[in-house]
């Protein structure tokens, strides 16, 4: 399985937010999220959910790719609504609540410090434990520091943890160090 810090800088931006729910987000979706879309068939599912969720061994099939649809474009308008202030719809509340009553991925202890393995891990599960995380994110404190990255060329969710609520960018390492570069152009430019 590939693990996060193994991808290039421009996609592992999209799995830098600080919560499973909102990296699965970053995935794709309908409309105007379709330039994000990476997940175009079963294999695809099973690649990115692995990669979001650090689980080796998921396999996906049709009814899979059918079933994480909607619950992406749940969470994803969930996020984005709270991001703008506004409220969650009670058909999205619907729809992360049915995918986190299925039995989520169970992790095992490997031994300390070597990490955890789930042990016949399933894509539904894997849905289940991408929905429970956003049940947690939308129903708790967090709720009100989602933010959609400041850049105009970017539009990722993120989840601002900071001490004094002010992140702005997706990561400092692309969007950030792209307005702080042209911040300075400008005012050299003077």
């Amino acid at each position: 399985m590939q693990r996060r810090e193994e991808l290039p800088l421009g996609v592992r931006v999209r799995f830098l937010t600080g919560r499973v729910s909102l990296d699965f987000t970053h995935t794709g979706g309908e409309g105007e999220y379709a330039r994000w879309e990476i997940v175009h068939t079963p294999d695809d599912l099973s690649r990115w959910l692995g990669v979001i969720l650090s689980v080796d061994g998921l396999t996906a099939g049709p009814a899979d790719l059918e079933a994480m649809r909607p619950l992406r474009a749940a969470i994803t308008d969930a996020a984005r609504s709270l991001s703008a202030g506004g409220s969650v719809r009670a058909s999205d509340v619907a729809t992360i609540n049915a995918a986190a009553a299925v039995p989520p991925l169970v992790p095992r202890l490997v031994a300390v410090g070597a990490g955890v393995e789930y042990p016949a891990p399933t894509t539904a599960g894997a849905l289940s434990t991408i929905a429970r995380d956003a049940i947690d994110l939308f129903g708790g404190p967090l709720a009100e520091r989602i933010r959609v990255c400041a850049s105009e060329t970017c539009g990722l969710l993120l989840v601002d943890t900071s001490r004094p609520g002010t992140r702005r960018w997706c990561s400092m390492q692309r969007c950030g160090n792209l307005a702080k570069v042209r911040g300075h152009r400008e005012r050299s430019a003077r």
